[in-house]
């Protein structure tokens, strides 16, 4: 029988590689709901493709341009998810989210619901709303996954493992594209450069948010938040070879890591099919020529000045979306050489003690909609600012 799964943010990287997996095993898995915001061609071309007879477009007015071309292949469309699957009466398998940015937030909560299994391969949604998504997983009786490859190699090394018996836990980092460059020859360079990341292929955002550091950042307090450890219990490495995605050091003496090669398709791919024991995916041989030379090192602060932000607590307060909303904006006017490169690292460090944002680090979010109007007051205060 084949096993129904949704995707959400469709059109992206992750939402990519996700079909691609699909695409190769359509006889085990039945796409049926697909999501995009703005992406209206590609998800029709999608959604015809793999017979998916119900997607949900967030942006209406990109819709409207193509209504009569999903009326054409009966394809129905909606602009929520629950109104596209309030009438399903039983759960989906599993649910994949890679909608990036903090607007993967309230479409996860929306949809534990209506599932059995939740993936999440966005940072945000977690970072910010975590003790809502928890919540409505709790109550829904629902599975949560972690898909970034660092936090699915956690969970992964963690199986059969008391979580009380961790020492330490080292998350590993490329170093991006100017590993090898000091921070004052690169203050001034163009977003192309920065988008050159040595070993994955990623989205804009998150290849820039690699090279400043933010993304390993954002692990540690997803980290913290997915496995209920204190930020004490973590550390960043950097290793160029992006080989070893997780390393578990125990209390027992005994050290963990986790190995695989630089695409995400395998995680993903070892997430739709977590239960099963006889699962195979075709990829070369294990490369055992990169565990040569391992090359760990220390991150450099002075290098990668966001990781001062480790300093700061994580206690699902209105800090850490006043985190996401300041990068969100910064990266998007860096991408838009309308900032520095160098202007991300002290605009950030430089917000973050401004009384006009710190006075909401002590206090915590009642709901969704309480995110949503501070991430609105960071990019109203953030554009006056710069």
């Amino acid at each position: 029988m084949k096993k129904d799964l949704y995707l959400l943010g469709s059109t992206g990287s992750i939402g990519n590689s996700t079909l691609k997996l699909i695409r190769k095993d359509k006889k085990n898995f039945s796409v049926k709901l697909l999501t995009t915001n703005t992406n209206v061609k590609k998800i029709l071309k999608q959604a015809k493709e793999f017979n998916v007879k119900k997607i949900v477009i967030f942006n209406k007015t990109k819709f409207y341009k193509f209504e009569k071309n999903f009326k054409r292949n009966k394809i129905s469309v909606y602009f929520s998810i629950e109104d596209a699957l309030k009438k399903n009466k039983r759960k989906s398998f599993l649910t994949i989210n890679a909608i990036s940015g903090i607007d993967g937030l309230e479409p996860s909560i929306n949809i534990i619901k209506y599932t059995k299994n939740l993936a999440i391969a966005n940072k945000e949604s977690i970072i910010c709303g975590w003790k809502f998504l928890n919540r409505e997983l709790t109550k829904n009786n629902t599975n949560f996954i972690p898909l970034d490859s660092e936090h699915f190699s956690i969970w992964s090394l963690l199986k059969n493992d008391n979580i009380t018996n961790v020492k330490k836990i080292y998350l590993t980092a490329s170093g991006g594209p100017f590993l090898n460059k000091k921070l004052e020859n690169i203050k001034y360079i163009k977003p192309k450069f920065a988008l050159q990341h040595p070993n994955w292929k990623m989205g804009k955002k998150i290849s820039i948010d690699s090279a400043t550091m933010m993304n390993k950042i954002f692990e540690v307090i997803e980290a913290v938040k997915i496995f209920n450890l204190s930020k004490n219990k973590f550390q960043i490495l950097i290793h160029p070879k992006s080989y070893i995605h997780a390393i578990i050091h125990f209390n027992t003496g005994l050290t963990k890591m986790l190995a695989h090669k630089t695409s995400m398709e395998i995680p993903i791919a070892n997430v739709m099919n977590f239960n099963k024991y006889n699962f195979k995916i075709n990829y070369n041989e294990f490369d055992y020529a990169k565990l040569n030379g391992l090359n760990f090192i220390v991150p450099d602060p002075k290098k990668f000045p966001l990781l001062k932000i480790l300093n700061y607590e994580f206690n699902n307060t209105f800090f850490e979306i006043i985190l996401v909303a300041i990068n969100d904006e910064l990266v998007r006017y860096y991408l838009n050489n309308q900032i520095s490169y160098i202007s991300i690292h002290k605009i950030m460090l430089k917000l973050l003690k401004k009384r006009y944002l710190a006075k909401f680090f002590n206090t915590s979010p009642k709901n969704i909609n309480e995110i949503k109007l501070m991430v609105n007051k960071v990019n109203s205060y953030l554009k006056k600012y710069i």
